[in-house]
């Protein structure tokens, strides 16, 4: 163990750190006394701390460093960490009096910080919990905090704090629970009309509730058991206390995963009402007339956006095959159910023909399935003529997200590597489009690189989805010989023939999402500029042909109040005329503040409907920006924390960089497998193109 710092050592980094702030009658000497008498680990702490909090204003570290030694002995380094913290978010959105006031106030802190020190928060917790959400099947829900936990089938609303445990990993498991309950109750057909009937048909509607939502987390429970078998396993853990003999009776047939809600009303009846249910801390509240409101409206929103969707679908494929009249357009639609995970899929016929809906209808067949179970025969007539236009998922921050269009800009954290904690609403970012440049600078890299655009062309042409053959079906394109060879040894040994007999080719479609996000910070004017130019040309032309859906953004800005991200195109935009001169215009502008451009975009990724969503960044060099800190290590590490919550947001992210620094920080931000380095910017164009293809491949 280190000996403790002697107090002329204390008194000379004191002086280092405060000098901002210190004069003849304010010295670093006042300060040691109460820091030579703490252990060497503490000192550690408070000096750390104290530069920390220099680099934003000396005299709020003075403050802190006079403070600390009661905090330490009240709060442990822990607490008075958040403390600290507590006191830094005010002083970054309000006042240097306010901070003072808030540093102050340890007292008060410390009466919070002991009711609370293990508790979840919703504003810590719900980010992650709707990212979590959305990557699972069916209808996409959103998050809220409310007083309970409960549903309306579209978004999940969750309690403001979880206090249950005394360990924060456990509270979040809670949290965790709760929202994969509430995501059971919508894809399981808890809300069917049978339950709300059951709760009025009840002397005592608020016992049923209570019953119906304990008995539904059991059956629900089991099938999560087959969804998500490593949370079904963490959330026994928390189903204290056990039920007594009567009601695990009652409760034993809704161990069965396929148990519908039929079966949990007949064990309502077995089960004394008059008495509570097992209090499982994550239990889901029913609010059954709420989420019949709902589904009532999202029956007929849907109903209509579908048969427009077919509508589109019904013209494109005409004019794909070149007849506008053809075949009278009449759909069908099949369904089938997966027997090990019960995910259901559905196929759409076209005049007998299988045709491919958009990528982003899936989520909205499925919500249909949820809500009806299949897809009525009124929904497969299609409306008149015009293109599907998905709309964005409710919660999903699309292009425009509600913060933006409250104030013209999106807000968000970033985070401070040095205080560990991220810097709340810290980056303002709007969106712009790019001004059109010279129509000429696309023909000009279309002639240029003729016999390279043709050889990606064919390239590409290969990664197409292919045709598939599914074996052991119900119905298909032949007889699967196997099958049937095994489906006669069974009848002639007298059991029943059975019924997949069938093979059935399937074309297996790329579901792929990707986004270039193109570095245009000051530092590429020139040969850089017109590279990621005539880059962005090559790839699209080719992704013209593999049919995958992409977008293209530009990024920069200065400072933290004037962040801006550059529309080129949308995912819902065709490669066009307005597209091209976009990427024409792309010009250099400010700095290379690469965290927040990278949040904005997983927000928009991770609202696409897609299996693979891919984020690649064109850039010239490391993140920097002017003024205020961000340049060097604080870039880096907000970069590399966002790049973080993009995985987890189920985003891949890869970077393509001409910088021959870059190996220096690039395995640090990207991990050494996820960035290439082109050393001659003449190659980027062609190499871009190179890269996508394995990466995609």
């Amino acid at each position: 163990m280190n000996a403790r710092l002697s107090a002329s050592e204390l008194e000379e980094r004191l002086e280092d750190l405060l000098e901002a702030c210190l004069s003849s009658r304010r010295t670093a000497a006042a300060l040691v006394p109460g820091l030579a008498a703490l252990e060497r680990g503490q000192q550690d702490f408070v000096l750390h701390w104290a530069g920390v909090v220099a680099r934003s204003s000396a005299e709020l570290a003075y403050q802190f460093a006079a403070a600390a030694p009661r905090a330490l002995a009240v709060l442990g380094e822990r607490g008075a960490e958040a403390w600290l913290v507590q006191a830094m978010d005010v002083y970054d959105h309000g006042s240097m009096y306010a901070a003072s006031a808030a540093l102050k106030d340890l007292t008060g802190f410390v009466r919070s910080w002991d009711a609370q020190a293990d508790a979840v928060r919703f504003e810590d917790a719900g980010r992650v919990l709707e990212l979590f959400l959305w990557g699972l099947s069916g209808r996409r829900l959103r998050v809220a905090a409310a007083d309970e936990p409960w549903t309306d089938t579209e978004t999940v609303y969750l309690p403001h704090e979880v206090t249950l445990y005394a360990a924060r990993n456990r509270n979040f498991l809670v949290y965790k629970a709760m929202a994969a309950l509430a995501w059971a109750q919508c894809r399981f057909e808890t809300f069917a009309p049978a339950l709300g009937a059951a709760v009025e048909a009840s002397a005592h509607p608020a016992r049923v509730r209570r019953w119906l939502a304990f008995l539904e987390a059991v059956r629900l429970g089991a099938k999560l058991e087959r969804a998500l078998p490593g949370l079904a396993r963490d959330m026994r853990v928390l189903q204290q206390p056990a039920p007594d003999a009567r009601v695990a009776a009652a409760a034993a047939p809704l161990a069965d995963p396929d148990a519908p809600l039929e079966a949990t009303l007949a064990a309502l009846g077995a089960v004394d009402l008059a008495r509570a249910p097992p209090a499982w801390p994550y239990v889901v509240r029913l609010h059954p007339e709420r989420a019949q409101e709902v589904r009532e409206a999202r029956i007929g929103r849907e109903r209509e956006t579908f048969r427009a969707l077919l509508g589109g679908l019904r013209d494109a494929e005409r004019e794909e095959g070149g007849a506008p009249g053809a075949g009278p357009g009449r759909f069908e639609a099949r369904v089938s159910e997966s027997a090990a995970t019960g995910e259901r899929t559905v196929e759409l016929f076209l005049d007998g023909a299988a045709v491919s809906p958009p990528a982003d209808a899936a989520s909205l067949m499925q919500s249909i399935l949820q809500d009806l179970g299949t897809l009525p025969p009124e929904y497969l007539e299609p409306a008149g003529a015009g293109a599907y236009a998905p709309s964005t998922p409710a919660g999903a921050a699309g292009d425009d997200g509600a913060a933006e269009a409250e104030a013209g800009a999106a807000v968000y954290d970033e985070w401070d590597y040095a205080r560990r904690h991220y810097r709340r609403g810290w980056c303002v970012l709007r969106s712009r489009d790019v001004h059109p440049g010279d129509p000429a600078f696309v023909w000009r890299t279309l002639e240029r690189y003729r016999p390279q655009i043709a050889s990606l062309k064919r390239t590409f042409e290969a990664l197409r989805g292919e045709d598939r053959l599914h074996r052991r079906e119900p119905y298909g394109d032949g007889i699967d010989l196997d099958a049937a060879v095994a489906g006669l040894a069974d009848a002639a040994a007298g059991r029943e023939l059975p019924e997949r007999l069938f093979v059935r080719r399937h074309r297996t479609e790329r579901s792929i999402a990707v986004m270039f996000l193109v570095d245009m910070s000051g530092s590429t004017k020139g040969w850089i500029n017109d590279a990621e130019r005539e880059a962005l040309v090559l790839l699209c032309e080719a992704l013209e042909v593999l049919g995958d859906r992409y977008a293209i953004y530009g990024f920069s800005g200065m400072t933290r109040k004037r962040c801006e991200l550059y529309r080129v195109k949308r995912f819902d935009e065709p490669y066009g005329a307005e597209v091209k001169a976009r990427i024409a215009g792309i010009m250099p502008q400010d700095y290379t503040r690469m965290g927040v451009a990278i949040r904005h975009i997983t927000r928009m990724l991770a609202a696409e409907d897609a299996r693979t969503r891919l984020l690649v960044t064109l850039s010239d060099g490391k993140p920097d920006d002017f003024g205020d800190g961000y340049r060097g290590e604080y870039g880096i590490e907000d970069t590399r924390q966002a790049l973080v919550e993009a995985r987890r947001a189920g985003v891949h992210p890869f970077c393509i960089t001409i910088d021959e620094q870059a190996r220096a920080y690039l395995p640090h931000m990207y991990g050494a497998a996820n960035f290439v380095l082109v050393d001659d910017v003449r190659r980027l164009p062609l190499q871009v193109a190179g890269v996508y293809r394995r990466l995609t491949a």
